[in-house]
């Protein structure tokens, strides 16, 4: 299986759910999630100081959305299958929405 394919099926996976939840929380959301953030909001910064136009600024800075809704679909739909005390999973859905909306205001 070619790189490009095993990262597809990655990304049903995560949005079907089929990710184990502390995997899908702890590895994509939190660990990969926050370093693109991190390493976005860096780019707009220097992009920013650089006096390139404004939008390229922002395009960079909104650039990880939509890989912060799929960890939030990721999270929400594994909680749903998490097998675990049901705690861990309201947790889980509860932080993945306030990771979100920090990760998103870095």
């Amino acid at each position: 299986m070619t790189i490009a394919r095993r990262a597809a099926q990655t990304v049903v996976d995560l949005w079907s759910g089929r990710v184990p939840l502390a995997r899908a929380f702890w590895e994509y959301a939190v660990a990969y999630g926050t370093v693109l953030n991190l390493l976005t909001t860096l780019a707009a910064f220097i992009a920013f100081t650089k006096d390139l136009p404004d939008a390229v600024s922002i395009a960079l800075f909104f650039s990880p959305a939509p890989y912060n809704l799929l960890m939030i679909v990721a999270v929400w739909k594994s909680a749903a299958r998490y097998a675990g005390r049901a705690i861990w999973a309201t947790l889980a859905r509860a932080c993945i929405i306030v990771w979100a909306a920090l990760v998103t205001m870095i």
